[in-house]
């Protein structure tokens, strides 16, 4: 009997996959945990295995599809078996449908703590508008930007409608009126300006696969949360003589310790002491926790990943950066699973290296914090001796749920364990 095999959920804030490629062909022979194909989403790569022995029937998606978690992708039975012509209807992908638990549980094990602040009634499984699906990412988005979904055309397999659809729909009910298409006015006469003309197009790319997926989670974050950015500065000095001492050790994993991990241990100690700010918040619920997931922000050839250090606020400093060396490993060589980027609690970016003194990051919802750290820069010092180095912090927080003061000291908070992080050690 011939066995559909699913796009296995790839963590709870994992809508969809793209196919990027097959590794078997209708007619190869297949055992139950053979690689079968290739999957992205705009966190990592990942293979699907075979949950069947027999033949592949059926390939379900093509190379470049987009398909939502739990769909079938693909049929396995036996050799000459006979297979539908037509692609699974929407029931059958009804498992994709299901409205996914909100990602506010990465603790549960732990002692998460939830605080209602909603009507606390289920949401259904599934919903039909227009006759179409619609994603519970896009039904969320929908409900947030005011947009009507019922008269959309998804994007999605079988018309499902997709985030990115919502957003494209919002984005075009705010353009201006009259405002050409890109490149639009370009075939205008250049002599009417009196000078050498317009810029000439030197490339277009149409923005999809993985870099489409990033976008709509970053235009989402900011559509769907109130975010507020505040800023300052921890003195360095701390920082920078115990750096020295972890270089001039005779431990190696001493001597790899960096700035970052340093800023890493001090966050995950003060995170813990203000559960305002280790927190998600979905579906009308705010949810607090008792231990700290610190995910990191990493630069890789796929763009930026966030890999997660579960339980960071007990792990020692060697702990912590041992753990953030092996998992931007990962990410960078694309070995990172998903569960490895999913569930954190909050989130630690760093462009220091990049000599940025202030930015405003975007959260990494549903969390409700992330703090930015900036690089290191030397300024006068309050008594006119000099100058002492200083580095830059910004935090932002989702004003829905954490009020300006409450930020406000946890940022306060971390700057202190930062000046004096032999202290902050010790603690």
């Amino acid at each position: 009997m011939a066995t559909e095999v699913l796009l296995p959920k790839q963590g709870n804030s994992v809508e969809s996959c793209i196919i990027t490629s097959w590794k078997v062909a209708p007619g190869d022979v297949v055992k139950t945990g053979d690689p079968i194909v290739e999957v992205e989403t705009d966190k990592t790569t990942m293979e699907v295995e075979s949950t069947a022995d027999g033949v592949l029937l059926k390939q379900l998606a093509a190379e470049g599809d987009e398909v939502p978690v739990m769909s079938p992708i693909a049929i396995i039975g036996e050799p000459g078996e006979a297979v539908a012509d037509e692609a699974p209807s929407d029931a059958d992908a009804a498992a994709g449908d299901d409205e996914s638990p909100a990602p506010t549980a990465p603790q549960a094990d732990r002692g998460a703590i939830a605080r209602t602040t909603g009507s606390g009634t289920a949401t259904p499984r599934a919903r039909r508008r227009g006759g179409a699906r619609i994603s519970p990412r896009a039904r969320k988005l929908a409900e947030t930007l005011g947009v009507d979904s019922s008269g959309l055309s998804g994007s999605g397999p079988g018309g499902r409608i997709m985030a990115r659809d919502v957003q494209e729909a919002a984005d075009s009910a705010h353009a201006p009126a009259g405002v050409a298409p890109s490149g639009a006015a370009r075939s205008a006469d250049a002599s009417s300006g009196g000078g050498a003309g317009p810029a000439q197009v030197a490339t277009e790319e149409r923005v999809g696969g993985v870099r489409k997926l990033i976008a709509s989670r970053m235009h989402e974050s900011l559509a769907s949360t109130a975010q507020l950015t505040m800023d300052a500065s921890a003195d360095a000095r701390g920082l920078l003589a115990y750096r020295a001492k972890l270089k001039a050790a005779r431990s190696e994993a001493l001597q790899k310790v960096s700035i970052n991990d340093l800023v890493l241990f001090a966050t995950s100690r003060a995170v813990a002491a203000f559960p305002q700010v280790n927190a998600t918040y979905a579906n009308g619920t705010i949810t607090r926790y008792s231990g700290v997931d610190l995910g990191f922000a990493v630069d890789t050839p796929k763009g930026l990943m966030v890999p997660v250090i579960r339980g960071a606020d007990s792990l020692s400093l060697v702990e912590i950066a041992e753990a953030a060396h092996a998992l931007a490993e990962r990410c960078v060589a694309g070995t990172i699973d998903a569960d490895s980027l999913s569930g954190g609690t909050f989130t630690v970016t760093n462009l220091g290296a990049f000599g940025i003194e202030r930015f405003t990051p975007v959260l990494n919802a549903p969390q409700v914090a992330i703090l930015g750290v900036c690089s290191i820069t030397h300024r006068a010092a309050p008594d006119g001796s000099g100058t002492i180095p200083m580095i830059g912090l910004s935090l932002t927080v989702d004003h829905q749920v954490v009020d300006g003061a409450p930020g406000a000291r946890f940022l306060r908070s971390v700057v202190d364990r930062l000046a004096d992080f032999e202290l902050t050690l010790a603690g």
